[in-house]
């Protein structure tokens, strides 16, 4: 009666140790640099950020290395990434911030100066 039992857990172990997934990339894992400087865009988990980003935390933070090295702050006013003037939108270039294509009216405006392209955007304060 034992035997089955010991196969059902040999057989999760080994389950286990082929199809486990390497757990991801914790900021906890090195703390806070509050003295830094946000770098726009970064890399971080293979995908491109050119803002702030609130992945595993409460509040937004932001990478101190192009290519998310461990180094991080949390995001005051000031390190949010900046609007791209002038940009391109449609078939339009804006040195403002703009309500075109904002179904709430809301102004926005381009992170990067070819939103056609990159579509990347935040709203204006």
């Amino acid at each position: 009666m034992a035997q089955p039992l010991d196969f059902l857990l040999v057989s999760i172990c080994l389950f286990h140790s082929l199809f486990s997934f390497q757990v991801e990339e914790s900021l906890i894992r090195n703390p806070e640099t509050e003295d830094g400087v946000c770098v726009f865009p970064f890399l971080y988990r293979s995908e491109i950020f050119y803002d702030c980003v609130n992945f595993n935390l409460k509040h937004k933070w932001c990478s101190l290395n192009k290519t998310y090295q461990g180094y991080w702050k949390y995001c005051a006013l000031s390190d949010y990434a900046p609007c791209a003037f002038p940009f391109w939108y449609r078939h339009m270039i804006y040195w403002d911030c703009t309500e075109d294509g904002e179904v709430f009216g809301k102004k926005w405006c381009s992170l990067t100066p070819n939103y056609n392209k990159d579509q990347v955007w935040k709203y204006c304060i």
